[in-house]
């Protein structure tokens, strides 16, 4: 008698199916073949990384490659992963600024005897053609941080020149923002006399503005106090890291070398740091004159993730910097930086949004 509904010889079939229907879920111990997924094309138009040499940018704003030297680059340490901010962070606009000044060497001084910091400036960027205002070397911090010399002409203490106009320091406070000031060897806050570990006034320039002097008296700090702000991701909008009179290279028994190797140092710790990691923190090492035989031109580095091997061949002078000061501040340019060309757009450097 033939038996009614499905035939015998299905039940194989759908054995074999549901024995199938598990092997796709991995149970037989087989890797089912996938697809390969297509690179994707690269997008018409796009920047290379290949190049022949640093992006150079020309008066006239446009970019090229310059030849390489030849020369060995000088390692510079890779940074170092922070929790506080992940490696692949996309680089953000720049809110702070941190300022550097070596004492009294030229360009090709500084490129020869500073070689980690040459390194940071072939790796990020620099100025071949930044000049300082003028000699001795206070004038030149009172133009950075006023955008005029005031007609200073000396190196004498702040009591001598009492300066009654406005710093970007307080212009930065007065709009809101931040503004301090780290000076190795400085013993006290703010302090108006030379003293200390080689700490000499002139070269922190918010001492000369009386009219100031409660928020200096707050924010112009002894060294100690860097590397906490720097480790917390606490560096003010804008801030000047001021080397003693040796680590800026100025004291006979101190060279350049020593500058390096302090400012290697810092940079060590900034690079590591939050707000560099952000990319919110750019900072720049310049000298405040030359040795008087290189018409005064320094180098000028800028280091910032948006950099990449960056030489900018458009003059520029102190007063460009001090310009810089004011448009990571977002307040208005001071006297002379007013009508100076602009570093940040010198760089392409993309400053925050106010």
């Amino acid at each position: 008698m033939r038996p009614t509904g499905r035939s015998l010889s299905e039940r194989p079939v759908r054995l074999l199916a549901g024995l199938a229907g598990l092997c796709v879920l991995g149970a037989c111990g087989l890797s089912p073949q996938l697809p390969a997924i297509p690179a994707p094309e690269s997008t018409a138009g796009s920047e290379s990384t290949a190049s022949s040499g640093p992006l150079t940018t020309t008066p006239n704003g446009t970019t090229g490659t310059a030849e390489s030297t030849g020369a060995a680059t000088p390692s510079v340490p890779p940074v170092a992963p922070s929790a506080s901010a992940p490696a692949s962070a996309t680089p953000t606009g720049v809110s702070k600024l941190l300022v550097f000044v070596v004492e009294n060497h030229s360009f090709d001084q500084m490129k020869a005897q500073m070689p980690y910091t040459y390194g940071l400036a072939e790796k990020f960027g620099y100025a071949t053609e930044m000049t300082a205002i003028r000699h001795p070397s206070l004038p030149n911090y009172i133009a950075l941080a006023s955008g005029s010399t005031q007609g200073i002409t000396d190196d004498k203490e702040p009591a001598a020149h009492p300066i009654q106009t406005t710093s970007v320091f307080g212009a930065a406070i007065a709009a809101g923002r931040t503004a301090g000031a780290y000076a190795d060897g400085m013993t006290g806050n703010c302090e108006l006399h030379n003293g200390g570990d080689r700490y000499v006034a002139r070269h922190n320039p918010w001492t000369y503005f009386p009219g100031e002097r409660a928020d200096c008296g707050k924010f112009d700090q002894p060294f100690a106090q860097f590397d906490q702000a720097v480790s917390e991701g606490r560096l003010p909008d804008i801030a000047f890291a001021i080397p003693n009179n040796c680590h800026n290279g100025h004291d006979d028994d101190c060279d350049l070398g020593d500058a390096d190797q302090w400012f290697k140092a810092q940079m060590t710790k900034v690079l590591a740091g939050p707000d560099y990691r952000s990319g919110r923190l750019a900072v720049v090492l310049t000298a405040d004159e030359d040795d008087r035989h290189s018409d005064n031109r320094v180098l000028t580095v800028v280091i910032h993730p948006s950099q990449s091997g960056r030489v900018v061949t458009q003059p520029l002078t102190h007063y460009s910097l001090s310009r810089l000061f004011s448009e990571v501040a977002h307040t208005s340019p001071l006297a002379e930086a007013q009508a100076a060309p602009s570093l940040a757009e010198a760089f392409r450097l993309p400053i925050a949004a106010g």
